[in-house]
């Protein structure tokens, strides 16, 4: 059983929603050889990496940045993994108020310097609310789940 791990900061209801859909799409009942959790960045640790064998990170934008907490969940398990877990597929995506790109860059600059591997593309929810995010997100979690159902990566 693959094990895909969602480190996502979901401080608002809007947030919430679309972890909810990452995950329902991340267990499709399509997909029969995949374990989807969630952890909160302030709650997720090394042990919570290493178990994985792909990750989808998400947070807000806040000042053009990552969130604090995802930003506190790489400071504080940076250099446990990165010995054990060079190419990690992930993805990620970003309630972004304004571009989201200073956050993309920051979350890509991490990943690069952990060797992880992008499979997808940074998925940015940005401006006002849309409900067309949860659908968004809802695939990005189903394909991520379906590429590890299907050994893609």
């Amino acid at each position: 059983m693959k094990q895909l791990l969602v480190v996502a900061h979901d401080p608002s209801p809007n947030t919430q929603r679309m972890v909810e859909a990452v995950l329902a799409g991340a267990r499709h009942e399509d997909i029969e050889q995949v374990q989807t959790r969630h952890v909160r960045p302030l709650e997720a640790d090394a042990s919570d990496v290493l178990a994985a064998d792909a990750i989808i990170l998400g947070t807000t934008e806040n000042l053009g940045y990552m969130s604090g907490a995802l930003k506190d969940f790489f400071d504080r398990t940076y250099y446990a993994v990165i010995e054990q877990t060079d190419a990690l597929p992930y993805a990620a995506y970003i309630r972004a108020g304004l571009d989201g790109t200073g956050t993309r860059r920051a979350i890509e600059s991490i990943c690069t310097g952990l060797n992880w591997k992008p499979v997808q593309e940074p998925l940015i929810c940005h401006g006002e609310w849309h409900d067309e995010f949860l659908e968004q997100c809802h695939e990005l979690g189903m394909y991520m789940a379906a590429g590890l159902d299907a050994e893609i990566f």
